[in-house]
């Protein structure tokens, strides 16, 4: 695990790519969001993170951010500043530990998921932020709802639709922008196709849709991020940037 200092280092680096992606779009950088990616690794990095200035910070998997939530609120208290966010899937069984756990959700992409987490959340009187995943390009491995021809079929842009509002009517799940992952070999021309059809898909949800308000861009990780910025994200996943690579063993149990 890497130092505090190093981990200063990373961050600030990671930070000006940042400023100078939002400047190349013409964007202030204040609009951007770094969620800090720290699934796997142990709550002791995210204590230091914190130390060096993080606060916005991504796990993947429901029960490890239940487990590792208390960890770091034990250590730095509960008013830390810390927002927790499950960037990965939720399955019907762990919709428990993704409400009480999780202030932020962004792969929310079936309704049989919203309406757990919406009796979860209300049992505990909890709301959750969320994010619609959509999968703009095609890849079978990608989860979202299935949105690559979103352009020309009618019956994508209901899908969408629907899932928006359907949502929306659950009142401890506001929808606050939509979510997607670029291929990870594709061309770079692709994976910035990918981000700029998601912008426009936000921007048609939000013409169609104006009482959902203005919709963020969840997009773009360590390899792509700054592609991901100057097509409009507002909020990038970074983890391998921040902390190296994580323990192989860890990442496949």
């Amino acid at each position: 695990m890497l130092t505090l200092a190093e981990i200063k280092d990373r961050h600030a680096e990671v930070l000006a790519r940042i400023a100078a992606a939002a400047g190349r779009a013409g964007r202030d950088p204040a609009e951007i969001t770094l969620v800090a990616v720290t699934k796997t690794w142990p709550a002791e990095l995210v204590i230091t993170a914190h130390a060096a200035g993080m606060r916005q910070f991504g796990e993947n998997r429901p029960e490890e951010l239940a487990a590792k939530r208390p960890l770091v609120e034990a250590a730095l208290g509960p008013d830390a500043g810390i927002v927790w966010h499950l960037i990965g899937p939720v399955q019907s069984r762990k919709a428990s530990p993704a409400a009480a756990a999780a202030d932020v959700f962004h792969a929310l992409d079936r309704d049989k998921i919203a309406r757990k987490l919406a009796a979860e959340l209300g049992r505990i009187g909890r709301a959750l932020p969320s994010f619609i995943e959509v999968n703009i390009s095609g890849e079978a491995s990608k989860h979202g709802l299935d949105l690559r021809n979103w352009e020309q079929a009618a019956i994508e842009r209901e899908l969408l639709r629907t899932m928006i509002r359907t949502t929306a009517a659950l009142s401890c799940l506001p929808v606050v922008g939509l979510m997607t992952m670029a291929p990870w070999d594709a061309e770079p021309a692709f994976i910035r196709q990918v981000f700029a059809r998601t912008r426009a898909l936000a921007r048609w949800a939000q013409a169609e849709m104006p009482e959902v308000g203005r919709l963020s861009l969840s997009m773009g990780m360590t390899d792509d991020f700054e592609t991901a910025i100057e097509e409009g994200a507002t909020h990038v996943r970074v983890g391998r940037a921040l902390f190296g690579e994580r323990d192989r063993a860890a990442v496949n149990n």
